[in-house]
């Protein structure tokens, strides 16, 4: 479709357009947005149908979570249909980036979904075998980091090869050439990112807003990063070609925002791993496209925080038998303390919001 109509911008001044990434960032927001509007009624009466008592509640979860049984999940298939659909429109997927991130997303997804079947199924909150869950998204992810390695080594800091460097904020020439040790590297990156989302995606919006928050965070890099003027005047890693994650992630905002109208309290649809572990997964590829891994760790300093108090709660847990969390995530340790759903949404996203703020000023802090 884009090469179509870049062809006709040769005929036409008009067309012209459609060369440029601002306007097809916004073009892939509203189609995005426009594919979850129009199609995610549909999509969530036919789950609501197949899934009968939708997805299973934790029997420890909190007591008001039970008012929820019954509401169907995998609603991140209405994201992904919408951010495949607006990519094939207002993308260009002759880049190696984009196909890379869209292989992330698509497996991490795929992998979801599966997990979310096991647990509609069996009616239990048990999915999935954790280790084989992980072996594939180590696969996938290692798979798409080899593929950015490669396109990224058409570039050279000071003769080392762009692709497996490890680049840190705040210095504007050190960085590590880390070698092929960069592919295992890169893959932890994007599968952290994609279980953290997946931990964090626990209450109605919680995950939704702070993915939309670290997609534009990440637009904003990936638009400098791609851009040889901007790269040059912040003095931050130029890597050519990654501009063009702009318009994927784009797409992600658009496709959340038509799922927050769906999902909003009382939620009719959750996204269920079938979408939070695409869209972690997703970010945590830009992230590593763009050699920003640090940096992805302030701007999506929330989803760190819900995934350290899981790994906490359990270490200390299997040492001393003793919780230091009411209940893990944190989010969860916040409603056992009192605070209603709507509170810890609301406050998160503001910590979101706030830490993907410091993120970005390391763009200038050199």
């Amino acid at each position: 479709m884009l090469i179509w109509l870049v062809e006709l911008s040769d005929r036409f001044q008009f067309f012209n357009l459609f060369r440029y990434i601002t306007f097809r960032s916004g073009a892939a927001v509203f189609t995005s947005a426009l594919i979850v509007f129009l199609f995610g009624p549909r999509i969530i009466s036919s789950l609501r149908i197949r899934q009968g008592k939708g997805q299973p509640i934790r029997a420890d979860g909190p007591q008001t979570h039970f008012k929820k049984a019954g509401t169907p999940t995998m609603g991140g298939l209405m994201i992904l249909a919408g951010i495949v659909g607006s990519s094939l429109l207002w993308a260009d997927l002759s880049n190696a980036y984009v196909v890379a991130t869209l292989l992330v997303t698509l497996g991490f997804g795929a992998i979801g979904f599966y997990d979310d079947y096991l647990k509609v199924t069996k009616q239990s909150d048990k999915g999935f075998s954790s280790r084989r869950r992980l072996f594939f998204e180590f696969v996938i992810a290692g798979i798409a980091v080899a593929f950015m390695m490669y396109a990224a080594n058409l570039a050279s800091i000071d003769g080392a090869t762009l692709g497996s460097a490890l680049t840190f904020p705040f210095f504007k020439d050190f960085f590590i050439d880390l070698g092929w040790f960069f592919i295992p590297f890169g893959a932890f990156v994007i599968v952290a990112a994609g279980n953290s989302v997946n931990l964090t995606d626990g209450l109605d919006g919680l995950a939704t807003v702070p993915v939309i928050i670290a997609a534009g965070s990440f637009a904003v890099i990936a638009y400098v990063v791609g851009n040889s003027v901007f790269a040059t005047y912040l003095q931050i890693n130029y890597v050519p070609g990654t501009g063009e994650l702009v318009v994927l992630l784009s797409a992600v905002i658009g496709a959340c925002m038509g799922f927050l109208w769906f999902n909003a309290p009382p939620a009719a649809i959750f996204m269920g791993d079938t979408g939070s572990l695409a869209l972690g997964g997703l970010i945590g590829s830009v992230a590593v496209a763009t050699k920003h891994e640090i940096v992805m760790a302030i701007i999506c300093g929330l989803f760190v925080l819900e995934a350290l108090s899981v790994i906490i709660q359990v270490a200390v847990y299997k040492r001393t038998k003793k919780r230091v969390f009411l209940m893990a995530p944190i989010h969860h340790h916040f409603e056992k303390l009192g605070w209603t759903e709507s509170q810890v949404v609301i406050r998160f996203w503001i910590i979101s919001f706030g830490l993907a703020m410091l993120g970005l000023a390391t763009l200038k802090l050199r």
